[in-house]
C-alpha cells in the first residue's frame, strides 16, 4: 500500500523551530508571553486589522465574539448552512437559536438576497436576530457588501467566521476584518496551523479589550484574585504562539502552493465530463485551501461517493463537502431560508488533497485514482 495522501496535513518550515526553541530557553511555556504579543501584533498587521487577540481555538474566538456582540439566551442568529458545526455550535452555547440561510452559487457562501429576505420578513414581525454570522468557506469570502449593507440596514451587528478563509480577500480587503469582529482558526489542517489555536480581530478596541478579560478567566484588575463575571480559560500559549509566528512568515508561500495544485487538477480533468470546480468570485482571491469539486453522476458517470470511495481504496483522503448545518440531526428543528443550493452542493460535491506540501507524484495519484473510477459510460470529452 502506497503511503497515504491527507487532505490537509501541516507544514511546517524552519522558522518555526526557532521560535519555539527561543520559547523554550526563556521558559515561557504557559499562556501569554512575548511570542503571543508579537503574533498578534504581526496577524493584526497582515490582515489589516488594528487589534487582534491570540485564543486556544477558532470556536473559542467565535463564542467569544458573539458573546460579546450581545448573543444571549432566547435570541435569534442568523448562520450560514454550508458550514462546518463548529459555525453553530457557540450559538447555542450561549443559549440562543441558530437560522439557517442557504448558499448562492457564485462562492457557495451565504446568499445576500435570500439574508434580506430573512431580515425584512423579521423586521415586520418585530423578531430581528441578534447577530448574523457570515461563514467564509473553503479559502473563499462570501460577497460581503450586500451582507454588510443589508444588516447595517436593519441595525444587526456582523460576526465573520473566517477560519477557513486567511489569505483570501475580498476586494483587497482581509476577510474576517469588515464585520464587527471576526475570527481565524489555526487548527492542523489549515492554511496556517499552530496545531490548535484562533484569533479574534476586531477595529473595536473595547470588544477586543474585553474579549482578553473573558478569555483570562474574567479576572478584574485586583492584586487579589477577583470575578464580577463569568470567564474561559481561552489564552493561547507561548509555544503555540511562536508556532504561529513561523507560519505567518510563509503565508503567501503556502497560498501560492494551494492554488498551484488546484491549477494542476484543473489541467488534469480538463477532458472529464461532469466535474467542475468551485468557482473563484470575481471580488478577490480564492486561497484554495482546499480544492473542490462538484461532480455530476450522469455526465461522469459515477457520483461523488463514488469516487471518493475509490480514492480511499488507494490510500487518499477526500471528504464530501460539508453536510448542510439544517441536515444535521442536532440541529434539525431550528429554522431555515431554504436550503436547497447547499444541499445540491452537498450531494455532488467533494474536497480533494490539498496540503501545500504535496509532491506532484501525490498529485498525479489523486489524478490518477480519479480517473481509474469504473463509470457507467465511456469517456467522453468535455468539449
Amino acid at each position: 500500500m502506497s503511503s497515504r495522501i491527507y487532505l490537509s496535513s501541516p507544514h511546517m518550515g524552519t522558522l518555526e523551530r526557532g521560535y519555539v526553541d527561543d520559547a523554550f530557553a526563556s521558559n515561557w511555556i504557559a499562556p501569554l508571553g512575548p511570542h503571543v504579543d508579537a503574533f498578534q501584533e504581526e496577524f493584526a498587521r497582515c490582515v489589516g486589522t488594528p487589534h487582534a487577540l491570540a485564543l486556544s481555538s477558532g470556536t473559542a474566538a467565535l463564542h467569544l465574539a458573539l458573546q460579546l456582540v450581545g448573543v444571549g439566551p432566547g435570541d435569534d442568529v442568523l448562520v450560514s448552512t454550508l458550514t462546518f458545526s463548529a459555525s453553530v455550535n457557540p450559538i447555542r452555547y450561549l443559549g440562543a437559536s441558530p437560522v439557517f440561510i442557504d448558499s448562492e452559487r457564485t462562492s457557495w457562501n451565504m446568499d445576500p438576497a435570500l439574508l434580506e429576505e430573512e431580515l425584512a420578513m423579521r423586521a415586520r414581525l418585530g423578531r430581528l436576530p441578534r447577530a448574523v454570522v457570515v461563514v467564509h468557506l473553503y479559502g473563499q469570502s462570501a460577497d460581503l457588501d450586500p451582507l454588510m449593507a443589508t444588516c447595517d440596514r436593519y441595525g444587526v451587528p456582523v460576526v465573520e467566521d473566517a477560519a477557513e478563509a486567511l489569505g483570501s480577500t475580498y476586494k483587497g480587503r482581509a476577510p474576517g476584518t469588515v464585520g464587527r469582529v471576526g475570527i481565524y482558526s489555526f487548527n492542523g489542517n489549515k492554511i496556517l496551523t499552530t496545531s490548535g489555536g484562533g484569533m479574534l480581530v476586531s477595529a473595536d478596541g473595547e470588544l477586543v479589550q474585553h474579549a482578553l478579560k473573558l478569555a483570562t478567566q474574567a479576572r478584574d484588575t485586583a492584586p487579589h484574585y477577583q470575578h464580577s463575571e463569568v470567564g474561559y480559560n481561552y489564552r493561547m500559549s507561548n509555544v503555540l504562539a511562536a508556532i504561529g509566528r513561523g507560519q505567518l512568515h510563509v503565508l503567501e508561500d503556502r497560498v501560492a502552493a494551494r492554488r498551484a495544485n488546484h491549477a494542476f487538477y484543473a489541467e488534469a480533468f480538463r477532458d472529464l465530463p461532469g466535474i467542475q470546480f468551485m468557482p473563484e468570485a470575481p471580488w478577490g482571491r480564492h486561497t484554495r485551501w482546499l480544492t473542490t469539486i462538484t461532480i455530476d453522476p450522469e455526465a461522469f458517470g459515477a457520483d461523488r461517493e463514488a469516487v471518493r470511495t475509490a480514492l480511499e481504496r488507494e490510500n487518499i483522503e477526500a471528504r464530501p463537502v460539508w453536510k448542510p448545518m439544517h441536515l444535521q440531526p442536532v440541529f434539525a428543528n431550528f429554522e431555515r431560508r431554504r436550503g436547497s443550493v447547499a444541499e445540491d452542493l452537498f450531494r455532488h460535491g467533494l474536497c480533494l488533497p490539498s496540503g501545500s506540501n504535496l509532491t506532484r507524484r501525490e498529485l498525479e495519484r489523486v489524478v490518477e485514482g480519479v480517473r481509474a473510477v469504473p463509470r457507467k459510460q465511456g469517456l467522453r470529452t468535455a468539449g
